[in-house]
């Protein structure tokens, strides 16, 4: 039966060491600014933009939210972010993703001021990771290492695959394993006999969006399994890529959905924010 790797616990941890070092920052007359900009009412990021407020204010950092109209223009939306990248009291911009189709997400990044990206979208903090320069690294990425490192598993000599290769999760996770001296394969939908390299891994790594994809026939023995999908099952309810129930009776330690990889996401959001308002006031 495989060790349940409990990321609301270890985010909790991370906002616990977070809100220490923001109070020391306070102490020296520094307060932690993140601007949030959502536009228009999706429902699923009005939650996403709610939790984010809500870990700011645990953690002791100050949030400005901006919610935009669905019909803001392009110009207006770029309009702001350049004026929050001139504000020297804002730490990290986020906005939040996706946007309506006649805005251009791409242009959108690449306005944000790369020592501002707190996201790690901008292609400049992409290109830093990829040539293994600090940088600001993608959240859910950046989670999944402190969730395996908290959970006292090894990545260094390990076969890692991940299975999927999105610019938000897979090629990023790829780049953060091969730091860690991982043995990296980035599998999709066009590699041939994905059972047969999936079961390779050491560390399985599941970012598809498929409900309950990845069976025990995906896993070896042992295997550390971390399920980075949030999907819908037949009945509605939440579940990941990988089919808990069926894959927690051989691998060795597992994330469950929801509590597994989601709060981590948020947590690295908040040291992101902490570590550019540190970079700024050095």
């Amino acid at each position: 039966m495989a060790k349940i790797i409990d990321g609301k616990k270890i985010s909790t941890e991370i906002k616990e060491e977070l809100k220490e070092q923001v109070a020391k920052l306070h102490e020296d007359g520094i307060e932690v600014t993140l601007a949030v900009i959502q536009v228009g009412n999706d429902p699923a990021s009005t939650v996403y933009v709610g939790n984010k407020k809500k870990a700011c204010a645990y953690i002791g950092i100050h949030s400005l939210a901006y919610e935009l109209p669905e019909d803001v223009t392009e110009q207006e939306l770029l309009d702001l972010v350049r004026e929050l990248n001139a504000k020297p009291e804002v730490n990290g911009i986020l906005v939040q993703l996706p946007l309506p189709e006649h805005i251009d997400e791409d242009l959108v990044i690449r306005t944000i001021d790369p020592d501002k990206d707190v996201d790690g979208f901008h292609p400049q903090s992409v290109g830093r990771l990829s040539i293994g320069l600090p940088g600001f690294v993608s959240c859910t990425p950046a989670g999944i290492i402190e969730l395996l490192k908290r959970s006292e598993i090894t990545i260094d000599g390990k076969e890692c695959v991940i299975i999927g290769r999105s610019n938000i999760v897979g090629k990023p996770m790829g780049m953060l394993l091969l730091r860690e001296n991982g043995t990296v394969t980035i599998c999709h939908s066009h590699t041939p006999d994905l059972k047969a390299t999936a079961k390779r891994a050491d560390i399985l790594v599941v970012a598809i969006g498929k409900a309950k994809f990845v069976n025990r026939e995906y896993v070896k023995e042992g295997a550390a399994v971390i399920d980075v999908g949030m999907d819908r099952d037949e009945n509605g309810k939440l579940c990941g890529d990988v089919d808990f129930e069926d894959v927690k009776e051989i691998a060795g330690a597992i994330t469950p959905v929801p509590g597994g990889v989601g709060p981590m996401t948020i947590a690295m959001l908040m040291h992101n924010c902490v570590q550019s308002a540190l970079d700024q006031n050095r």
